[in-house]
């Protein structure tokens, strides 16, 4: 089995049963450090060159009885490979096809992002990848979430304290409570305030150039000091671990590391990859006769590893008796005591939300079910859930933020009829967007690809009516594509990232807040709860915010599914594209969101089916597809061609994939940790995120990267983690992108890991051409139409049903 870490959305809610990133497959020690993406990926075989002939409307029956030319149409036979992560998520023991890195939510790229397990990338926040004292992307980050969470405590704890009246109201606000108070004391009558003559309408103008103000930098943090990493290294020494292990730890446990495991050695779960008999074998070796498995540092331990599992797979909380069910099955002898302890030392939190949604069934002694007595109250079914204390902040704040927003007056906006008329310009649903955002500061916008001219439209009539608009999207690659459609405001893109950090975007005001009137975010499927949190407490008072996405397409690889949660909450206007995506590739990718894997004719060989029998000749098919037969049949070069796999190990993952197709396209010695200049790579600066791009060079700074336009510099001792070859991707690696080709690689074994919103995510990043390598038969149809995407367990919801009862 690989270290690489499955997907956590087809894993059990707590991924009670699953390995984590990195995990080391020998259970009575630590695992050590883990093999570099990249660096075990061995050459594999020159591939034959063969002729891809196109066939129209082929049947998928037809398509699976032969292997020999592709076939076009839809593919609804086939074969395929393990599950999808993203380069780090939870792994577990039992994952199909050898090491599959099963895709769901694919939790992985939201934790070590590019290594095969191992550190998480963000952690080092003192290596710059540009060198002098510029902060690298994963600094900037970390740092922009630090300073947003202290600003949010700030605005929490001002809430908490007496406000005199109209102490802190300004401009029109100001102006509006003196006029009431003027009408109260029968200064002057109602009619001569409120009844003046409507301000001119104010002139179109050009969106205002300002310069982006980053946050100030303070000093990164300092890494683990010499001698407290050297103290660890003895303690693991003590009890058999790997020493590698020695700084992560001491990263991990801080201050006195070594004492604190010492006492407690099953905190080594703290380190990542680490797995519970991993910390028992440890603990074992350091405490002898002491330890045992109703220890209560163990149960404490194990609960919190258990609730960063969940996490890796999408929960931002678990329910009561899943969790202590989770811990029976890890061998802890009384779950709830466990429990009990991890709450009682702040480890993490409990909430009972009452279940009152539509459609939830009354508890059996419930009083509106059996008739109680008068005078008795009705029992409302609650459920118990428990959480990690950023995870349950993340949720509060966000509930709170976008309660703010809504029940806020926009504090800049146009006139009436000037968003009328800016609405008749356009056409559409457009013109409904724009009919909803110019009455409420918050709408939701979902539709396909298509649809992105929308938001554009919205964007270009803010503008014109001299409001302060930008669009922000969570990757470079989604910002590429909204700024090249056509007429798109290319100068009012920026990354979700890089706007929370202040390297991008308009910067912000005295406040501390976002300098703009409306914030368009499209791909809002990717946000996670604590993206979404920082970006919606970065917005002021009368803001306007737009979230715009697919719903179809997979969730994001952090915890949460805000996006989803905010559709079914209804606490604001939701539009609905009705513009559809064109041609077979449109009609193919619509047909998938609705449940159905339709036929579709390719004239121009839109879509072509490859049937494969076997893992080898898969193999054998893609590297033909990407190196002769599109280039050759349908004129897209190999360099725009994109290839996206179920997982990254197994027999036709990505490793095996980019090691066959770097010896076509690019072969060389790899040396600098298995690289080339010219090779294609996929770089994850920070958990979550995945940048494609390409080494330029490689030398004593570190490896020389070009990614989305943008020179990057990864310093060496991150290579392992953060860079991986880029020719294959998983879906969740491809989300935001989209490539002339994709050629998408279904081997036999991915049947299990298989789900609507994959296959969705994965044929919807083709531009001009598909082709389906497939091998999974009759499995592929039957995902399509009967596995939608796996449950997560939220508080959103729950914290957003007082709004929705104002809003209905």
């Amino acid at each position: 089995m690989s270290t690489e870490p499955e997907t956590t959305e087809h894993a059990e809610p707590g991924t009670p049963g699953t390995t984590e990133a990195g995990a080391a497959r020998d259970t009575g020690t630590p695992p050590g450090p883990q093999d570099p993406a990249g660096a075990d990926e061995a050459p594999a075989r020159d591939e034959a060159d063969a002729a891809a002939g196109p066939a129209e409307a082929a049947s998928p029956a037809g398509a699976a009885g032969h292997s020999g030319e592709p076939a076009g149409g839809s593919p609804g036979a086939g074969g395929g490979e393990s599950g999808e992560t993203d380069p780090d998520g939870p792994e577990p023991p039992h994952a199909s096809a050898g090491d599959a890195d099963a895709d769901g939510s694919e939790a992985g790229d939201a934790r070590t992002a590019g290594g095969d397990g191992g550190e998480d990338p963000g952690a080092e926040g003192g290596a710059a990848e540009g060198g002098g004292g510029e902060l690298s992307e994963a600094e900037a980050e970390l740092l922009a979430q630090r300073l947003e969470r202290e600003r949010i405590e700030r605005r929490k704890a001002e809430k908490k304290g007496p406000i005199a009246s109209g102490a802190k109201l300004s401009g029109q606000a100001a102006d509006l409570l003196a006029a009431v108070r003027a009408v109260e004391s029968g200064e002057k009558p109602a009619a001569t305030v409120f009844g003046g003559p409507r301000p001119a309408p104010r002139r179109p103008a050009p969106e205002p150039v300002r310069r982006p103000q980053p946050v100030p930098a303070p000093a990164a943090p300092a890494a683990p000091a010499a001698e407290t990493v050297q103290a660890v290294r003895r303690v693991l020494a003590e009890g058999d671990a790997p020493e590698a292990l020695a700084p992560q730890a001491a990263a991990a446990l801080g201050e006195g590391a070594d004492e604190r495991l010492r006492a407690d050695p099953w905190q080594l779960l703290r380190v990542t990859g680490v797995r519970p008999e991993q910390a028992d074998g440890f603990a074992r070796a350091l405490l002898g006769a002491e330890c045992g498995p109703g220890d209560e540092r163990r149960g404490r331990a194990v609960t919190g590893w258990l609730l960063e599992q969940a996490a890796l797979a999408g929960h931002t909380a678990l329910e009561l008796p899943q969790l202590t069910a989770a811990l029976a099955r890890h061998g802890v002898p009384d779950p709830d005591a466990a429990v009990q302890s991890a709450l009682a030392e702040g480890e993490a939190l409990a909430f009972q939300d009452a279940l009152d949604e539509p459609g939830t069934p009354a508890p059996p002694g419930d009083a509106a079910a059996t008739g109680a007595e008068d005078g008795a109250e009705d029992e409302r079914p609650v459920r118990v859930l428990i959480g990690l204390e950023r995870y349950a902040l993340a949720e509060e704040s966000l509930a709170d933020g976008l309660a703010r927003l809504v029940d806020s007056v926009p504090a800049r906006t146009a006139a009436e009829e000037d968003w009328e008329r800016a609405a008749a310009s356009a056409q559409g649903s457009a013109a409904d967007l724009i009919r909803a955002v110019a009455a409420h500061a918050l709408v939701l916008h979902t539709g396909g690809e298509a649809s992105l001219a929308e938001p554009a439209a919205l964007l270009r009539a803010a503008h014109g009516l001299g409001l302060r608009a930008w669009a922000a999207t969570p990757s470079p690659a989604g910002r590429a594509r909204f700024a090249a459609l056509p007429g798109g405001p290319e100068a009012s893109v920026a990354t979700v990232t890089g706007l929370l950090a202040g390297s991008e975007g308009p910067g912000r005001d005295a406040d501390g807040a976002l300098d703009l009137d409306l914030l368009v975010v499209f791909d809002a499927p990717q946000l996670d709860v604590e993206a979404a949190a920082l970006l919606t407490e970065s917005l002021a008072d009368g803001a306007r915010l737009v979230l715009a996405g697919d719903p179809a397409v997979l969730w994001s690889v952090g915890p949460g599914r805000v996006f989803a949660d905010l559709l079914a909450a209804r606490i604001c206007p939701h539009i609905a594209s009705r513009r559809p995506d064109p041609g077979p590739l449109g009609e193919l990718v619509s047909g998938i969101g609705a449940g159905e894997l339709i036929q579709v004719r390719a004239p121009d060989k839109e879509v072509v089916i490859v049937p494969v029998r076997d893992a080898g000749e898969a193999v054998h098919r893609t590297v033909q597809l990407v190196a002769d037969s599109v280039p050759r049949a349908i004129g897209v070069p190999a360099d725009e061609t994109q290839v996206i796999t179920p997982g990254h190990g197994g027999a036709v993952g990505t490793r095996a994939l980019n090691a066959a197709l770097k010896e076509r396209l690019n072969p060389g010695p790899g040396r600098f940790g298995g690289f080339d200049p010219g090779d294609r790579v996929a770089y994850s600066p920070a958990p979550g995120r995945t940048l494609p791009g390409r080494v330029v060079k490689a030398d004593a700074d570190g490896l020389h990267l070009s990614c989305a336009g943008e020179a990057v510099v990864v310093p060496k001792d991150r290579v392992e983690r953060c860079v991986r070859h880029g020719w294959a991707l998983t879906a969740h690696q491809a989300v935001g992108g989209r490539w002339p080709a994709v050629v998408v690689v279904l081997p036999g074994d991915a049947a299990p890991v298989l789900s609507r919103p994959w296959v969705y995510t994965a044929f919807g990043r083709a531009e001009r051409h598909l082709s389906v390598v497939h091998g999974v038969e009759q499995a592929l149809p039957r995902a399509v139409a009967e596995v939608p995407a796996k449950p997560r367990t939220t508080r959103l919801p729950v914290l957003l049903a007082p709004q929705a009862a104002t809003a209905d």
